[in-house]
């Protein structure tokens, strides 16, 4: 009877909790949202609460609260969740200068983003790079190029990237009324561009000035124009406070500006408020100072300790009740809570990700993006007729070279080899060298072939178990020969068998080798993997912080046979485990100059990829250092290269692949043609066959200075604007800012200007632009002004317009600007934002102004007293 009363009472305990959980306030969708958030943060426990403020929140089950993890990515496509669309990195799809553009792949990449998470919900998978609070877009202004992480960014301009940064954000989180389709987060706030080495420690500094007219700007667009849901604080300190915990900072975030968002730290940024940069004690007291502050969400750990930040009364619990609001905010606006049939952004098939129209925005990206530098005597396009051409370098066919960092996987990359290929008729022979590596010990990474793997019994391949957890315990759950270890599983696993997030492999066998020498061996792998090899001799290893590949280089003797163990674990989605090398190479440069006397042409594909700049990293090179970069110039091996290639006298045509600003000195004085694509995406190789072979007439334009050397540069670690990107640099550069040849050309006429300016409204500009060339083509028109009497030091001339423009050969358009009474404005000696009377010099044009005939100049007064503005 016990038994029966007791089985009776737990049903009916079943059924209150059911009929409980139905009848919480929060689960109504007809109720406001502020509503439903107090209501639920109403029964949550401490511990509960204290739970929901890391990246990583775990599922509240008697509340009916799913687990979360607020860790994604999306810089230029939706990154680590398998194979999607890959964009050109942000700093090249900067160079398109073209606001639609950005909000069209902001667009897909949200809706890819909607549709992996709408799939892993239907396998009931709640992890890391599976949700949609997005840590993008990166608005830091690029101020030094060699920072390693300036290519996430739109640039050196603070009007460019705002201008970005806004269309992106506007294309990522959707124009539903009531759901977000999905977070965009402004980063890194907001004094943050390297050096990457010491950004944990590193205290910021500069003036009012440069902060208000450099810095914030981007920021202060995206939240007040944008509306972006999040904001991301940076490492370093400002001004001796941390960037993640800083009252002045947040105050003009939350109280100048209105954000009423939430903000993130960057991943362990609260622990460094206490153990780098030592502006508390401990833990407790650094997660009680970012919490009352205004830090919502923690990526790390620190906030585990807010339960002894509460006995210690450092904080109460009504301060973690204003972050929660916060952060349930954003969950309940993002459609968590409600039915899926009423979120119209949760109805997006996974079948749209990664489809053939993405693809195709893809190369129109590309394309957009790339820079023609120089031309001389028309040497480009390249004639289609050629008989043979030799394509040569260490970024011509390599796919990691495609894409920067941050990245997710193309399912099929096109290099720049293969887009030539793919350019021309079947009988023009297309030649390949590779020429050099990358960087002196920084060699080209390939999928280990499976004719150097054996089996203990001595067939070809390696014996692969697999194992139901991620620990590799117990019995396999089965055992088969594997060829090699190249396997892309995306989202799903290498058995159905096996659940997503909770498996393992472990290969083993023996590695033989043709020839004796060095090796570098590396795994690519998402999560992660592990390799080990008996009886080499390591002779240096290296971990280069990388996010996917670690590596080692190890000398091997032909022949012999090394027992190889390589483990692989998968705890998350977006499953890929790759067995690389680079084996030793002998005659590089002969090779290249070899094929290059045979063509009729040569397109030589130099510059960097993510191994050698990006974020915190280990790179063993000349040039480069934790990320960053010390000199400007090519690596000297691939200098080596291109003076051996032109030296043989065939006609040169210079592909830069790079992120940051190459001070290509030698090339602009020997080489006729040269152009940058960036980082350029998936179908970079087509889009760049398209602008070598004249299909495409290239019309992007430089979002930062090219310089001539690092010795034209202040120090790096000096945060101050003087003597920085073209609004305060007073010498020579290689290649300006908004620099960008085409193959036509364009003139400009018919400047309008009004006669009087009223400095507290906005007023209209307006030019004609007409192509009097013999191609269509894009153009972009950049108006710049001057300040030419202030009060305080003001840029040689600043960006305030741009408009990218189509027009056929013979067209003429007219193009109108608007410039607000913000725009006129300057942060005087008394730290105040104001107009003041006196004169401005416009200028509008292809470039900055140099007086030709494609820049028009004009000037106009402001009269009366000064206009006091919202700082």
């Amino acid at each position: 009877m016990r038994k029966i009363n007791s089985l009776v009472f737990f049903i009916n305990l079943i059924t209150v909790t059911s009929f409980a959980q139905q009848d919480f306030k929060f689960k109504n969708p007809s109720l406001p949202i502020e509503q439903r958030v107090n209501d639920l943060i109403a029964r949550m426990t401490v511990d509960e609460k204290i739970s929901q403020l890391m990246d990583s929140s775990p599922a509240i089950e008697r509340l009916g609260v799913p687990e979360y993890n607020w860790w994604n990515e999306s810089l230029h496509g939706v990154a680590r969740a398998g194979f999607a669309t890959v964009f050109p990195q942000s700093i090249s799809i900067a160079s398109s200068w073209d606001r639609q553009l950005i909000f069209d792949v902001a667009n897909v990449i949200s809706d890819e983003a909607r549709a992996k998470n709408n799939e892993y919900l239907r396998r009931g998978q709640h992890g890391m790079y599976q949700g949609l609070t997005f840590w993008s877009p990166n608005v830091n202004i690029f101020r030094d190029p060699r920072w390693g992480r300036g290519h996430e960014t739109y640039g050196e301009d603070p009007y460019l990237t705002s201008q970005l940064g806004l269309n992106y954000v506007n294309g990522l989180q959707g124009t539903d009324e009531k759901y977000l389709k999905v977070v965009a987060t402004a980063k890194h706030y907001a004094v943050h561009s390297g050096p990457e080495p010491s950004r944990h420690y590193f205290n910021a500094k500069t003036s009012n000035i440069d902060l208000y007219e450099t810095y914030l700007p981007a920021f202060r667009t995206l939240v007040k124009e944008g509306n972006v849901y999040s904001v991301m604080g940076a490492y370093n300190r400002f001004r001796g406070e941390s960037a993640s915990a800083s009252p002045f900072l947040f105050n003009i975030l939350r109280n100048d500006w209105g954000f009423n968002g939430y903000i993130v730290s960057d991943c362990g940024a609260v622990t460094d408020i206490w153990k780098y940069h030592k502006i508390t004690p401990d833990a407790a007291s650094a997660s009680a100072l970012a919490v009352k502050t205004g830090l919502d969400l923690e990526c790390g750990s620190s906030y585990k300790s807010l339960k002894e930040a509460l006995e210690r009364k450092l904080l109460t619990e009504a301060d973690i009740d204003i972050t929660l609001k916060r952060l349930f905010t954003a969950r309940f606006r993002l459609g968590m809570f409600d039915p899926v049939e009423m979120v119209s952004y949760a109805q997006i098939p996974f079948s749209v990700n990664n489809n053939p129209a993405h693809d195709y925005l893809a190369r129109v990206a590309s394309q957009k993006s790339i820079v023609l530098l120089k031309n001389q005597n028309n040497s480009l396009p390249l004639s289609k007729s050629l008989k043979t051409i030799a394509v040569i370098g260490p970024n011509a066919n390599d796919t990691q070279s495609l894409w920067g960092n941050y990245s997710g996987i193309p399912s099929n990359p096109i290099t720049v080899l293969k887009g030539i290929q793919n350019k021309l008729e079947p009988n023009v022979k297309v030649l390949y060298a590779k020429g050099t590596d990358l960087a002196k010990g920084v060699p080209e990474m390939k999928v280990i072939p499976s004719i150097n793997f054996q089996n203990e019994n001595g067939t070809q391949g390696l014996t692969a178990e697999y194992f139901d957890n991620t620990k590799w315990e117990g019995k396999p759950l089965f055992t088969r020969t594997d060829d090699n270890i190249d396997f892309h599983w995306d989202i799903n696993t290498p058995d159905p068998r096996l659940k997503m997030g909770n498996y393992s492999v472990k290969w083993n066998g023996y590695l033989v080798v043709e020839k004796t020498g060095t090796y570098s061996i590396s795994e690519w792998s998402k999560p992660f993997m592990t390799v080990e090899i008996e009886g080499g001799k390591n002779t240096g290893g290296k971990n280069n912080h990388h996010p996917r590949i670690r590596e080692q280089k190890i000398e091997l003797e032909a022949g012999k046979k090394y027992k190889i163990e390589a483990k692989y674990q998968n705890n998350y989605g977006d499953a890929i485990a790759q067995l690389l090398w680079a084996e030793p190479q002998e005659n590089l440069l002969q090779e290249a100059t070899k094929i290059a006397n045979q063509a009729d042409a040569v397109v030589l594909v130099l510059g960097l990829n993510e191994r050698l700049e990006g974020e915190e990293m280990k790179v063993e090179a000349d040039g480069f250092d934790g990320g960053d970069r010390t000199s400007l110039d090519l690596p000297s091996n691939q200098e080596e290269l291109m003076k051996a290639i032109v030296a043989t006298g065939k006609p040169v045509t210079l592909v830069l692949i790079n992120g940051s600003a190459l001070s290509v000195n030698w090339a602009n004085d020997n080489v006729p043609a040269i152009l940058t694509a960036g980082y350029p995406g998936q179908q970079g190789g087509n889009a760049i066959a398209d602008v070598l072979f004249g299909d495409y007439n290239p019309a992007g334009r430089l979002p930062v200075t090219y310089y001539k050397s690092v010795n034209q540069l202040p120090d790096f670690e000096n945060y101050d604007m003087k003597g920085r990107t073209y609004r305060y640099f007073d010498k020579k550069p290689l290649y300006h800012f908004g620099f960008g040849l085409s193959y036509t050309k364009f003139k400009y006429s018919n400047i309008q200007i009004p006669d009087t300016i009223d400095a507290e409204k906005e007023f209209e500009i307006a030019i004609d632009v007409t192509n009097i060339g013999k191609r269509d083509g894009d153009e972009v028109v950049e108006l710049y002004l001057k300040d030419e009497k202030a009060s305080t030091p003001r840029p040689i001339w600043q960006l305030e317009g741009f408009e990218r423009i189509n027009l056929k050969k013979g067209e003429t358009k007219t193009v109108h600007f608007k410039i607000t009474p913000r725009q006129l404005s300057l942060i005087n000696n008394k730290d105040q934002r104001v107009i003041e009377s006196g004169w401005f010099t416009i200028s509008v044009g292809g470039k900055q102004p140099d007086g030709s005939d494609d820049t028009q100049i004009g000037r106009f007064k402001i009269n009366g007293k000064s206009v006091l503005l919202e700082k």
